[in-house]
């Protein structure tokens, strides 16, 4: 289980690993299943309540695949970054919404959203930016994944998110590298966990650079199945808002202005709510959600 590429999501995920090792560590010491928990990928933006790294890079979109340059931007991109990313301080009342509206209707919402988040390589102070050379961080994932993942013959990797989805629900994404019958053979042990399948899944998108096809990459040679489990929050336009005043506070405000505080501090709430029923909950879902991957592979010399 990966989290906390996104620093602020760090929260949640490291809220999920913790409860995992206080109610779970001996049964997955004793099991034979190796549990590697991948935590806070992202140490400069879990501490200052960021997305990104210090140099601005989106580390979910550095993890460009062997051969590919980090060049180019997804259609519709460099149109939208003048609206993104205002070279100025966000103000107190920001229509980014309704000035956004014009172009969810013309374009809809999926092709928007996929234009903003695939992963855009060439505006280094945009949202999602995913950097001009490899991060410090894969190179050190590429020194130390061979040795937690041992010779394990069967993978499957849970990457953790927040922040798409409806409130206090979780989907897990099954990626189109895993056949999906595995999927189906699967489901009687995943009962009650909403998988949705690459062709049926709405409101997502693909990224390029990410995570788990660099180590899927890796591991050409195993049994190695990916999905991503997405934690609902709030809307995602509320989302790509809160998103692009913290990066405007960053850029172009001061760290302790008032603006920057409270961008910060909504961030936080966006990608990780303080409301007690949402953590309670959310929490609950992704320990059973462990715990069903957990039997899933069920035995000895295999990988979660």
């Amino acid at each position: 289980m990966s989290s906390g590429l996104h620093g602020v999501e760090g929260f949640f995920g490291s809220a999920v690993q913790l409860a995992a090792l206080a109610t779970m560590g001996a049964e997955l010491a004793a099991s034979g299943v190796r549990i590697v928990f991948i935590h806070t990928l992202n140490p400069y933006g879990f501490a200052w309540s960021r997305h990104v790294n210090e140099d601005n890079i989106d580390l979910n979109r550095n993890f460009v695949l062997e051969g590919e340059q980090y060049a180019g931007c997804p259609h519709g991109y460099a149109r939208l970054d003048s609206l993104l990313n205002p070279p100025r301080p966000p103000r107190w009342q920001d229509a980014v919404p309704l000035r956004a509206l014009p172009v969810i209707l013309r374009e809809g919402l999926p092709a928007l959203t996929q234009a903003v988040v695939g992963g855009q390589y060439d505006f280094p102070k945009g949202l999602f930016f995913g950097g001009r050379a490899q991060a410090p961080t894969v190179r050190i994932l590429a020194d130390h994944l061979p040795q937690w993942i041992g010779d394990c013959e069967r993978v499957l990797h849970l990457d953790l998110h927040t922040g798409l989805g409806k409130w206090a629900t979780y989907q897990l994404l099954a990626d189109d590298l895993t056949p999906s019958d595995w999927w189906s053979r699967a489901q009687p042990t995943l009962s009650g966990h909403r998988i949705i399948l690459p062709q049926s899944a709405s409101g997502s998108y693909r990224i390029r650079g990410g995570l788990g096809h660099w180590t899927a990459a890796w591991f050409a040679g195993r049994n190695y199945q990916l999905s991503y489990t997405e934690f609902g929050s709030y809307h995602p336009i509320r989302v790509l808002h809160g998103l692009r005043a913290e990066n405007q506070t960053h850029h172009w405000g001061r760290s302790q202005d008032p603006s920057t505080v409270r961008a910060k501090r909504r961030l936080r709430e966006l990608f990780c709510p303080g409301d007690a029923g949402w953590r309670k909950q959310s929490l609950a879902q992704a320990l059973a959600l462990l715990d069903a991957a957990h039997r899933l592979l069920g035995a000895r010399d295999d990988a979660v």
